[in-house]
């Protein structure tokens, strides 16, 4: 800032009665002396508190501020500032969105600095203002979360027995200590801050596998000594509430924990193996923010049909899908788009992933016989215009939800099935009436998660004799890349995901092949000539438009 800059902050801190004129000249002639900003001065002589500074500097350059102790911090947003720059201009990365790079300084105003990040990061900067005191604890914490703080906390693991079963006693006092403690959390922080789906605890012959799920593909984070097993695995069965006597049979249960103003579920599976008992976190953030229907990844003609199946009235829509395809997030976005006022959606869901201000949304507890079933015929009875099931597992759940759909609700739901056509037949497998799922249900969405190129480093080719065999017809307007490595994709090439889907909207016709009992190939032939994308066409349509690559497309789709 220039001198006339700090005047004009000065001057505010006086109208706004924070400071008097005398406290200013005294913090004027110590900026002449030290050449320090004269916000920091006035925070040291204690005139005024940080958050007092940074109110007045929000209103003074038109810089939102923020609180860091509410974000969670990804270490990998580390590459596109090096600590050196971190420390030299006090900023740190909160968040990359497409070419923009947002982050938190303590002088916005540092023209100097903003050009220095840009031109390292090779992204927009948008700055937003917070505390020195809080960016310099930003910087230590993203700047230590790498290999030597993960060794480090390794090292301090002490001498822990190799048993894999140390008596009760022991192990109660082993699962106590600071180290395990502190192992503990730093695995289950870093998959959050690393944006991983799941964290896989795996007790191998000499040492113990890390690995993390992120982008639906497992990677390697780290391995512990053997000698750590016994209490680490113990130290999360308490945490999450299960017998640690009990190492032969496996248990369930879950976490619920609070990071930052984050709150997250960790539900925990341990199932017993020949070197120990594996564990696995599946990491659930409730506060998640809703995704906007536009945002799924839908074509343009499939969020059409989609829109209008979700705005009929009534009748059955499923969405199908291997588990981690994304199908609680599509129902989540469809209720979002729908809820109103003017309805009443209720859901059942094992487990709530996402909480909708507004809907009324019921936790599964089948230890207490709250399942699917008996919650849907609750339902029923609450003057529902719309009911969500998590899943149709059973004959009773597809009877219950025939019966809302043929009463006037719209009832959304999942199916584990291969693809849209499929789900017709399941239901009939399951025991429904061919008559009765041609007269309820609507439409059926089938989907993937594809990962997306990493835009940092993918690369343009001309696709070879095998691609061209798949992809058919070439336009000129089409742009194909393969995936390379750098530091922002984690090299592996890819960074987030995207779906692919195929919607199939039941007309008359199809109405007619289901009460025929027509095999799933007829149904999908008359489909796909009446104009249905199938999931490889909407596939095939994301690698032409330079959003995936073509071996993404052979791993998931092919």
């Amino acid at each position: 800032m220039t001198g006339k800059g700090f005047k004009r902050l000065g001057e505010l801190l006086i109208d706004s009665h924070f400071i008097t004129r005398n406290q200013l000249e005294d913090a004027i002639k110590e900026q002449k002396k030290s050449g320090k900003k004269l916000g920091e001065i006035l925070v040291e002589l204690g005139y005024i508190s940080s958050d007092v500074l940074i109110q007045v500097l929000e209103f003074q350059l038109g810089v939102p501020h923020v609180k860091l102790n509410n974000y969670l911090f990804n270490p990998q947003l580390a590459v596109y500032i090096p600590e050196h720059i971190a420390k030299k201009y006090n900023v740190v990365a909160l968040e990359k969105k497409d070419d923009k790079l947002l982050v938190a300084m303590s002088d916005p105003s540092n023209i100097v600095a903003l050009d220095d990040i840009e031109i390292t990061s090779g992204l927009k900067v948008e700055p937003r203002i917070a505390t020195n005191e809080e960016i310099s604890r930003a910087i230590t914490q993203v700047y230590s979360l790498g290999d030597e703080d993960t060794t480090e906390i390794i090292d301090s693991l002490g001498d822990y027995q190799a048993d894999e079963e140390p008596e009760l006693d022991e192990l109660k006092q082993m699962v106590e200590d600071a180290p395990i403690v502190r192992l503990t959390n730093h695995i289950i922080s870093q998959a959050l801050q690393m944006h991983a789906s799941d964290i896989h605890i795996e007790p191998q012959e000499k040492d113990v596998r890390v690995r993390y799920r992120i982008d639906g593909v497992l990677s390697e984070i780290l391995t512990t000594p053997k000698r750590t097993q016994a209490a680490l695995i113990s130290r999360i069965k308490i945490i999450a509430d299960l017998d640690i006597t009990k190492r032969r049979i496996p248990q369930d249960g879950r976490i619920g924990i609070t990071v930052g103003d984050m709150k997250v579920d960790l539900r925990v599976s341990t199932l017993p193996t020949v070197f120990g008992e594996k564990v696995v976190i599946r990491l659930l953030t409730k506060d998640s923010n809703l995704i906007n229907l536009d945002s799924l990844g839908f074509s343009e003609s499939n969020l059409a049909n989609f829109k209008r199946l979700i705005e009929t009235p009534h009748g059955i829509l499923l969405v199908t899908g291997p588990t981690g395809s994304g199908k609680s997030t599509t129902l989540s976005a469809a209720m979002n788009y729908l809820n109103s006022p003017k309805k009443n959606i209720v859901t059942i869901e094992d487990p709530v992933e996402y909480q909708i201000h507004g809907v009324n949304q019921i936790q599964a507890n089948h230890k207490v016989g709250l399942d699917f079933a008996s919650a849907l015929r609750s339902i029923l009875r609450q003057d529902p215009d719309i009911v969500m099931v998590g899943e149709i597992r059973d004959e009773e759940t597809a009877r219950i939800a025939v019966r809302a759909a043929l009463t006037g609700h719209l009832v959304l739901s999942t199916l584990h099935t291969n693809d849209a056509a499929s789900s017709i037949t399941r239901l009939i497998d399951m025991g429904i009436e061919p008559y009765l799922v041609a007269s309820t249900v609507i439409g059926i969405v089938a989907q993937r998660l594809i990962r997306r190129l990493c835009r940092s480093c993918k690369e343009k080719y001309e696709p070879g004799d095998e691609e061209r065999l798949v992809l058919g017809e070439i336009q000129e307007s089409d742009r194909y890349y393969k995936p390379m490595r750098c530091q922002r994709c984690n090299s592996t090439g890819y960074k987030g995901r995207i779906a692919v889907h195929e919607v199939l909207v039941v007309d008359n016709k199809i109405k007619e092949l289901v009460v025929k009992r027509a095999n799933e190939p007829e149904i999908n032939e008359y489909c796909v000539q009446n104009g249905m994308t199938t999931l490889v066409g909407d596939g095939i349509a994301k690698f032409k438009q330079g959003i995936t690559s073509y071996e993404e497309l052979v791993r998931v789709l092919i």
